[in-house]
């Protein structure tokens, strides 16, 4: 686990400077995630590669800078009277990204964070809600420090204007800045520094001489000749490969020079007619060079808007590309698995942008963002296809619709995950506990038409052999309980062994037969005894219940053709 560490080292100080160019720092996280409105993407990125801090000019350094440290110590004493506990400046690191903290009481709870009073930002803190731009940098604070709340303060180091409001630790925004500092610690590595200049100032092509034109009636004195050689080769040398903001400066510069080239010939011009009617040389060559440069200043005017557009056009392309790249890996990474996302809309970012620099930021921003989202969809398929695999082994059937399922959050999938699993476990055991009744029912039916063909044989056997039979059934009324004893006998003996255990209560047995009720004792003269007991209670084997029935239907079979026979001899 990477240590948090603080380092002795005054804010302000070259130690610090130095400090800041090589770890990630709060105050840059939203230049990182590009919401900053002082320091570009590009250019953060561009310092810590090459190692040069951002430069400021005197009249930021001395009123705005300087003056911010003043402000912020005027501030702290009324901050520790609001919190009730002193504030120490510190600064913190936790690997590579790092924290300069305005103030952080001792036990290390509460961090502190001090902005020079400014109107709107004063007005939307006192209102409780904090900008996008400044929400990165408390965030990141509490992400190295550990503090569970950082209190933003906005003040002039006076207690009339100073109001302030807590930041709490957002998971959301936390992500964010991790996965952003990553991205662009991945972008350092790629990055070619390039030379950041100031803005281009246009510079105008060759001045040309003065042009001297003397007339009396007749050209008397003129240099025409020589000034347009000079014109033309000058029109000649323009730059028309534009490639880089100097060139478009250069060029639009020229666009105007060409114009007022035109001005001062249709002068001249003029100022030859008032002394001549009808110098036809002079004008004929005036007319050329003016031509020459309207023609230039055209076509270079249409160059300068055409080559715009097209290197604002290679510019997204490369973006455009650049992300899908990015895109393939991942999927690649997912086994083709990703969360569908929009295109990231790099032409909105480049619009109403005037310089090539301009442009590149703010499309590289969009860029670094789109893939920092698109990175955390990854992580999140690669969590959500683990859990499918880990919790849901054995019962991959349940879920065809990965594509639907990589989308979901991660305690969502793990819910949808073991309520199909458990939802699937209870349809298959109802299926085995309705295909068990159904078995049952069929040997129950199966029992009763044996039961039923039994007694028919019975009935049928005593009507062809009547005689016989009612004299042997009185023998057997004679014999009485005898009889019933050699039934249960012979039952006993000729019933299999059965092989399930005992679950069949005698309570069960009379609640199927009712209205018939039996006890143990008259189970046990048919020829069936307990096969064991549950406390008070008889348990018989589930399969001797037909047999049971088939052994009532005889018993009562003899019964009935006994009566029959004693009222045979009654008669």
């Amino acid at each position: 686990m990477t240590e948090r560490i603080i380092h002795d080292l005054a804010q302000g100080s070259e130690e610090w400077a130095q400090f800041r160019l090589t770890h990630f720092g709060a105050s840059e996280a939203g230049a990182m995630l590009g919401v900053s409105t002082k320091i570009k993407r590009t250019e953060l990125l561009h310092m810590k590669v090459v190692g040069t801090a951002k430069e400021f000019s005197e009249f930021v350094q001395t009123r705005i800078l300087d003056k911010g440290h003043e402000v912020e110590a005027m501030a702290r004493p009324l901050a520790e009277e609001m919190l009730g506990e002193e504030l120490y400046p510190v600064t913190c690191s936790l690997g590579v990204l790092s924290a300069s903290c305005d103030g952080l009481t001792m036990d290390e709870r509460i961090a502190w964070e001090h902005k020079q009073w400014n109107d709107a930002l004063a007005k939307s803190v006192a209102a409780g809600v904090l900008p996008e731009e400044y929400i990165p940098q408390p965030q990141q604070i509490m992400l190295v420090t550990g503090a569970e709340k950082v209190v933003f303060t906005v003040s002039d180091g006076t207690r009339e204007n100073m109001v302030s409001m807590e930041v709490l630790p957002d998971p959301v925004w936390r992500d964010r800045i991790l996965a952003g500092w990553s991205q662009f610690e991945r972008d350092a590595e790629a990055y070619s520094p390039e030379v950041i200049e100031a803005k281009p100032v246009g510079r105008t092509p060759e001045a040309l001489p003065a042009l001297r034109i003397e007339v009396t009636g007749m050209v008397t004195a003129s240099n025409l000749t020589e000034f347009r050689a000079h014109a033309m080769a000058v029109f000649g040398g323009i730059n028309r490969e534009l490639t880089t903001d100097q060139h478009f400066a250069d060029a639009e510069k020229a666009v105007k020079w060409c114009g007022e080239v035109e001005t001062r010939l249709e002068a001249a011009k003029q100022h030859a007619l008032s002394q001549t009617e009808s110098i036809d040389v002079l004008f004929k060559t005036i007319d050329d060079i003016a031509a020459e440069a309207r023609s230039t200043r055209l076509a270079l005017d249409k160059l300068v808007t055409k080559r715009k557009v097209e290197i604002k056009d290679e510019i997204l392309l490369k973006a455009k590309r650049a992300y899908e790249r990015h895109l393939a890996v991942l999927r690649e990474e997912t086994g083709g698995h990703l969360v569908s996302m929009s295109q990231p809309d790099f032409g909105a970012a480049a619009k109403g942008k005037r310089t090539v620099a301009s442009i590149q930021d703010a499309v590289n921003t969009v860029l670094a963002n789109a893939k920092i989202d698109a990175d955390a969809s990854a992580r999140r398929v690669r969590e959500n296809l683990a859990c499918i695999a880990t919790d849901g082994a054995g019962y991959a059937f349940l879920f065809n619709d990965t594509a639907a399922l990589i989308a979901k959050h991660l305690d969502d999938l793990k819910l949808i995950v073991s309520t199909r699993i458990a939802t699937h476990k209870a349809a298959e055991q109802k299926r085995l506990d309705d295909e068990r009744e159904r078995i049952r029912r069929e040997e129950e039916d199966k029992a009763r038409q044996k039961i039923a063909e039994e007694a028919g044989n019975a009935r049928v056997s005593a009507e062809v052999t009547s005689g016989s039979t009612i004299s042997t059934a009185a023998g057997v009324a004679n014999q009485g309980v005898g009889t019933r004893s050699g039934f249960a006998e012979t039952m006993a003996k000729t019933r299999s062994a059965p092989t399930s255990a005992p679950t069949l209560r005698l309570g069960q047995i009379n609640e199927r037969l009712a209205p018939v009720a039996l006890s143990a004792e008259g189970l046990a003269t048919l020829g069936f005894k307990p096969a064991a007991t549950d406390k008070s209670a008889k348990l018989y084997h589930e399969e001797d219940f037909p047999k049971i029935c088939a052994a009532l239907i005889r018993h009562i079979e003899t019964a009935t053709i006994s009566t029959h026979v004693a009222l045979e001899h009654a008669a």
